[in-house]
């Protein structure tokens, strides 16, 4: 069997994770990794290829992109724009339409394929959350997140100038509503109140209860534990009083790596243009002879 060959774009939290994830998957090999400075090498990844540059890499069939999300676009664009496949955990639910759109023209153009926003939510969860309405059609779903550490918030904290370090909690209140709990340490001469404002300000947490506070260490704080609960209640037909419920406990990067390789595997079977994984059937995103899968999960 030829092995399918991902490149990782970005080595941070999730690319580290993508690395254990492809490792792991019978069907795919590692091409490489791509980082803005090449050199920067770590001692865990010094038996792979790392180029600051994708075109520098291999037969790579699809690229991991392990950017941050407001970087995904630009990225996207130019890797299947080679006619390589792309997959993201873009993470901004207001712009995921918008981003289907733009990648799904270059993708189509160039024969390839994106699955954007596949993390566990936006991705995972958005399986379980149209499952849930399929089969309760009128109803309200709460999704609930947390408590943990929110990978997207913290990068989004990080960009803030002045931020020396940050870590952004997510603690559920219920019926869907977050207090962000945001720690932060801060640059040399810059005024705290002044950078937790801007913090606020951000897209990120403008929407949301925002507490930031400044601490001596950060990194004393982090826990990569993170979860959701998703809540429907409403009809089946003319039925009333369903009560769906979906828990999850996870290591956040840990999950992310793995829907993301997930929906890696998937890409390779639908036609050129973007998805979202809700658009996939899930057969697709499993190792595996389909009738046999048939036989083990139906």
């Amino acid at each position: 069997m030829k092995k399918l060959r991902a490149a990782i774009v970005g080595y941070g939290n999730i690319g580290k994770y993508v690395l254990d994830a492809l490792e792991t998957a019978p069907d795919f090999e590692v091409a490489g990794v791509v980082r803005r400075n090449a050199t920067d090498k770590p001692a865990e990844i010094a038996y792979l290829e790392v180029v600051d540059d994708i075109k520098k890499l291999k037969d790579v069939d699809v690229a991991i992109l392990c950017t941050p999300t407001r970087s995904v676009e630009k990225y996207a664009k130019e890797i299947l724009a080679l006619g390589i496949n792309t997959v993201d955990s873009f993470d901004i639910h207001g712009g995921i339409v918008d981003l289907r759109r733009e990648l799904d023209k270059v993708a189509k153009a160039n024969k390839a394929v994106s699955v954007i926003a596949a993390g566990w939510d936006p991705g995972s969860d958005s399986i379980v959350r149209a499952l849930m309405e399929a089969v309760v059609p009128k109803g309200i779903t709460y999704t609930n997140f947390g408590p943990g550490m929110s990978m997207g918030h913290t990068v989004a904290v990080k960009a803030i100038e002045g931020v020396k370090a940050a870590l952004s909690m997510t603690i559920p209140t219920g019926t869907g509503i977050h207090r962000r709990m945001v720690y932060i340490e801060v640059k040399d001469g810059y005024d705290f109140n002044k950078v937790a404002a801007a913090i606020r300000a951000d897209d990120y947490f403008a929407h949301d209860e925002t507490h930031v506070k400044q601490v001596d260490c950060v990194d004393n704080l982090i826990d990569m534990g993170h979860g959701v609960n998703l809540v429907r209640k409403g009809v089946s037909g003319k039925t009333q009083n369903q009560l769906l419920d979906f828990n999850m406990r996870i290591n956040n990067p840990a999950l992310t790596a793995q829907v993301l390789v997930t929906v890696a595997r998937a890409s390779f079977k639908q036609q050129p243009g973007a998805y979202t994984m809700i658009e996939i059937p899930v057969i697709d995103m499993i190792y595996g002879d389909k009738e046999e899968l048939i036989k083990k999960l139906v």
